[in-house]
């Protein structure tokens, strides 16, 4: 793999954890709607199961978060220390003239 695969993997997977980030999101926001719900409706095991589901999703956020925060600044170094921004244009040279 040459630097710039390397480097287009690395952004595909940065991608990828931006996606997983806003997957968790939205299932936070979901738990939530539904202890609201439930709290008109006062079923007991959503009241007990509930706050442990949302808590786990949050937590889980949080390490996606950290992960994504880390990877996106090793891709950004990594594009940075290797001139992939050069190397992009000279795969379009070449693509162009081939």
């Amino acid at each position: 793999m040459n630097t710039l695969q390397k480097f287009e993997l690395m952004e595909k997977i940065v991608r990828e954890l931006e996606d997983l980030q806003n997957s968790q999101t939205a299932l936070i926001q979901k738990i939530g709607k539904i202890e609201v719900d439930n709290i008109e409706l006062g079923d007991g095991r959503l009241e007990k199961d509930l706050p442990d589901i949302h808590q786990n999703l949050a937590d889980n956020l949080d390490t996606i978060s950290g992960i994504l925060d880390y990877f996106a600044g090793k891709t950004q170094n990594f594009g940075d220390k290797n001139n992939v921004d050069a190397l992009k244009e000279q795969e379009a040279i070449n693509n162009a003239t081939s």
